[in-house]
């Protein structure tokens, strides 16, 4: 199975521009996706959907998604509105008020998490959330599971976008999980840059965003003393294919554009293909 990944999208960006730069980085990984090599069985939208949670943006949103040959799951991010996205995405199930259900496959499940709190920037995750999750988790201990969430509950290093391990919503969600051997990875975005870390017995994989990124810088950060270091900027738009095979989860990260091939599968590259597939077990 092929599970494409976008994520932190903040469409409405520019409200009024018919031609926001941000829709444009979205519809260049959509085509990607649709017209690629690498279609994917179905797309999670992993939260940060729009930039202000406004109804019109959702509005272009499912406008966007319309385009997408497989089927399209979101969840909510920090920057999402549960009532103005349920207004345009209403196949999308609700429990007790938050956005987050189960994706049944065959063979797999995929759990989507809510880990908005309106006016938090930072993840929240309440005892009902919990007490959602572990219902779900407890009714079937054996198939292999994705857990699918905005906001990683692992500190990354960049300074201003870290969580720290001893957050309330961490430490209840690390004790939901914990022992849960069949939950092979966790996906998130929330970051802007892609990053993969081991986590609590699994794996945490975050995406890289449509919408512009965050710049690389792992030094300590003082919020008091301005140092004039890049924090956003504009690489090409990214997402993540997610190979989920009887072995695991493997992760690939993408960017749009053009890659300039250095080298082809043909005649003068087959001896060393034939080499390599040649040295496997048949």
């Amino acid at each position: 199975m092929l599970i494409a990944q976008v994520t932190d999208i903040h469409l409405g960006f520019e409200p009024d521009n018919p031609d926001e730069f941000n829709r444009k980085r979205l519809d260049e990984v959509l085509h990607a996706l649709n017209h690629g090599p690498n279609r994917p069985d179905l797309l999670l939208a992993t939260g940060d959907l729009t930039e202000r949670g406004d109804a019109d943006s959702y509005r272009r949103l499912a406008d966007a998604f319309s385009q997408c040959e497989f089927p399209v799951w979101p969840c909510m991010g920090n920057h999402d509105d549960r009532a103005n996205f349920a207004a345009h995405f209403p196949h999308i199930p609700q429990e007790e008020g938050f956005v987050q259900y189960v994706i049944p496959l065959e063979g797999r499940r995929i759990v989507v998490l809510d880990t908005l709190e309106p006016d938090r920037h930072g993840g929240a995750f309440c005892e009902r959330r919990a007490e959602w999750l572990t219902a779900r988790l407890d009714e079937d201990i054996a198939t292999p599971t994705l857990i699918v969430m905005h906001h990683p509950p692992v500190e990354v290093g960049i300074d201003w976008m870290n969580t720290h391990p001893q957050e309330p919503w961490v430490q209840r969600f690390a004790a939901v999980v914990a022992g849960r051997s069949n939950v092979q990875a966790i996906l998130c975005g929330h970051i802007h840059r892609a990053i993969a870390a081991p986590w609590n017995g699994t794996t945490i994989a975050i995406c890289s965003s449509t919408a512009p990124q965050l710049a690389l810088d792992l030094r300590p950060m003082d919020p008091e003393t301005p140092d004039d270091r890049p924090m956003i900027v504009a690489d090409l738009p990214a997402f993540a294919l997610h190979r989920w095979t009887e072995h695991g989860l493997i992760s690939h990260f993408e960017t749009t554009g053009d890659h300039d091939a250095l080298a082809r599968f043909d005649a003068s590259m087959q001896p060393l293909v034939r080499a390599l597939i040649g040295e496997r077990p048949a």
